[in-house]
């Protein structure tokens, strides 16, 4: 638990319609919380339905496959929020948080969530917007896993983590450059792959490693090769 003097919901961009005062309510309703590195905030299939919003630091989003292999499904910081899923439908959790850094975050009560997005037309646009990105994000997840081999799906999430470089279009930086083992935990395939594949796509000339960041020299030629690899599928 921590105190709520610095720490307020204000912070986050969902409620970014909401006057200082519906603000403050909100701050006095939820809990306020600290969770240390590398420390578990939520187990997968946790039957709690609160809603997290996160202040600052970064968590991860993990599942865990059949095989027992843990599935790196997204990164969450400051600004972000988890657990809406469980507070409209309130079934079990279907991912764990994992904190990768310190972290401060707010803990709503389901009934105060859904409250505030009925009560709210801004809330409730952004929350139907991030939902149908998981629809997409997934829907596109389950392409690559039916058509890509383990090489093309590391080039695919190399794209995703990829932001252009300025001055140079054909260009993607991925900073801070991807462990190995985060980015094989991302495309659910061992770590000697991605090491690998990473080497192979260096000798080609398609990534440089830079201090501080990963280089995609040729990003529609990576993207040329994904939907080459999808049609020979």
């Amino acid at each position: 638990m921590t105190t709520r003097r610095t720490e307020t919901l204000a912070k986050i961009p969902l409620f970014r319609s909401l006057e200082p005062a519906k603000i403050e309510l909100l701050d006095s309703q939820c809990t306020w919380c600290r969770a240390e590195r590398n420390q578990w905030v939520l187990d997968y299939q946790d039957t709690s339905n609160d809603v997290f919003f996160v202040i600052s630091g970064t968590l991860r989003v993990k599942i865990q496959a059949v095989s027992g292999r843990e599935v790196l499904l997204r990164e969450l910081n400051a600004g972000q929020y988890f657990g809406e899923i469980a507070a409209i439908d309130n079934q079990p959790r279907s991912s764990g948080i994992f904190a990768v850094t310190d972290v401060t975050f707010a803990r709503m009560p389901a009934s105060v969530f859904r409250a505030t997005v009925h009560a709210h037309p801004d809330v409730c646009d952004q929350l139907l917007q991030l939902l149908a990105g998981y629809v997409r994000t997934m829907s596109n997840r389950v392409n690559e896993y039916t058509t890509l081999d383990a090489r093309h799906r590391i080039y695919a999430e190399l794209l995703r983590l990829s932001k252009p470089e300025t001055g140079k279009p054909t260009h993607g930086v991925v900073s801070p450059p991807p462990v190995h083992s985060d980015l094989a935990a991302r495309v659910s395939i061992r770590r000697e792959s991605v090491t690998r594949e990473l080497k192979a796509l260096e000798r080609a000339g398609l990534i440089e490693k830079r201090r501080g960041a990963l280089v995609l020299t040729d990003t529609a030629r990576l993207r040329q090769m994904i939907a080459e690899a999808s049609e020979l599928d």
